[in-house]
Formats: C-alpha cells, sequence, structure tokens
C-alpha cells in the first residue's frame, strides 16, 4: 500500500531534473536541489557519494548517450522516507528505449535524496 505524497512526487521530480541537465552548471544545481550533501548514488556501474561525484555520474550517462533523456514509467511509490519508481533512457530523435530501470530513494528530513539505489532492467549489449 503507497502512502504516496507530495514530498516523495516533488523529490522524484527534482531526481530526473538532475538527470537531464545537460549543461554543468545547470547539473550540478539540480543535484544540489535534489541530493543531501552527502547523499549517494549507487547501481551495478556505480558508487558514489557527494555532489561532485553524482553529477560526474550523470555526466557520463550523458556522454554514453547523447540524445537522449531519463523520462518517469508508471507512479511513485512510497511510504515513510523511501519511494521507489520506474524510468527508461529514451531517445529524443527516435523515441527509442534501450535502457530502463527502478530506482529506491531514501529522504532526509529536508526531503533531499540520502541515497539511491539503482537496478538496470534493459540494458543493450555492449552498453
Amino acid at each position: 500500500m503507497s502512502a504516496n505524497t507530495d514530498r516523495h512526487a516533488d523529490a522524484v521530480a527534482r531526481y530526473f531534473e538532475a538527470w537531464n541537465a545537460r549543461d554543468p552548471e545547470a547539473l550540478a544545481k539540480a543535484v544540489t536541489a535534489a541530493w543531501a550533501v552527502d547523499g549517494g548514488y549507487t547501481d551495478p556501474l556505480a558508487d558514489v557519494r557527494g555532489h561532485e561525484q553524482i553529477a560526474a555520474v550523470i555526466a557520463a550517462a550523458h556522454a554514453q548517450f547523447p540524445g537522449f533523456a531519463f523520462r518517469p514509467t508508471g507512479k511513485v511509490d512510497a511510504h515513510h522516507n523511501t519511494a521507489r519508481f520506474s524510468w527508461e533512457l529514451v531517445s529524443e530523435a527516435g523515441g527509442a528505449a534501450p535502457v530502463a530501470g527502478s530506482d529506491v530513494i531514501t529522504l532526509d528530513t529536508e526531503n533531499r535524496i540520502t541515497a539511491v539505489l539503482g537496478f538496470l532492467d534493459r540494458v543493450p549489449d555492449g552498453a
């Protein structure tokens, strides 16, 4: 049973703003808005902490998939300080989505992300 609230939806929206920021200055600002100072991000390919390292992981994803954007799929399911949601990486030119996953985030008392546990559900060969 979900107890999704605006705070969860807002945190997830800020998360996607960060993942879709391409300009280094906009990316740094979006990461700062979404994550706590000592927040972390862990998935099968990365395990980082802090704004600078998180921004570097996001920039690397854009370098590997230029012209793609992260989009949520489905609803945010949430309770207490935790939310989970699914996403896909979509080509802005053709609409193909070669990468998809699910993430679980934990929020602090200021509704900033303290931890992300990411799972890759679909990844192209060689990626």
